[in-house]
């Protein structure tokens, strides 16, 4: 629903941050890993962003890499993991430390984050294994605005990061929105 968010920083709380576009404030639960490293008070930035929908509340959670919403959104599809806990896991682990952890099977690496035991830290091993490593990068290769927006376009088609990422390396680099989608797409299918 809302894929990115460019605005001024009007406040920021660890991990909360408001962000001002065109005098709209967007409130965004962000990890401290992007925390730390958005601009100060009253300067742009631009955040990719995922909207938690629940029966009391909606959330937006903020980005500045695809590669950290593309982890966040693989760390909530598992079963006992909810976007706090996600949000906690990459704030206490950088997306190549939980790849690493993953990859060697690391349970201990993971029960060092607040909020993780062991059982939790076991079944997230279990279930993100494979699902993490080189390949998750690909969406990062995103070199500016418009691959960002063609990027966001085919996953709201219904691509998934990966996919859209590996058509988006395949494309010229200063193809325009509408025809990079249109050429991704070719690829695609």
């Amino acid at each position: 629903m809302i894929g990115k968010l460019t605005g001024v920083i009007a406040e920021k709380t660890p991990p909360q941050v408001l962000i001002d576009v065109q005098g709209v404030g967007y409130e965004l639960d962000v990890p401290m890993s992007t925390f730390f490293n958005l601009p100060g008070l009253g300067e742009r930035t631009s955040l990719l962003t995922h909207l938690s929908i629940r029966e009391d509340a909606h959330v937006l959670f903020g980005f500045l890499t695809a590669e950290e919403r593309s982890t966040f959104r693989l760390l909530i599809k598992i079963s006992g993991v909810g976007p706090k806990m996600a949000l906690s896991l990459l704030s206490g682990l950088s997306v190549a430390e939980l790849s690493q952890a993953v990859s060697k099977q690391e349970a201990g690496r993971l029960v060092k984050v607040p909020g993780i035991g062991k059982k939790t830290a076991e079944r997230l091993l279990l279930e993100l294994k494979g699902k993490l490593g080189p390949d998750l990068a690909l969406p990062a290769a995103v070199a500016n605005d418009a691959q960002a927006d063609i990027l966001q376009a085919l996953v709201a088609l219904g691509y998934s990061e990966k996919e859209a990422g590996a058509a988006l390396k395949a494309l010229p680099p200063d193809v325009g929105v509408s025809e990079g989608i249109k050429l991704a797409m070719k690829k695609l299918s």
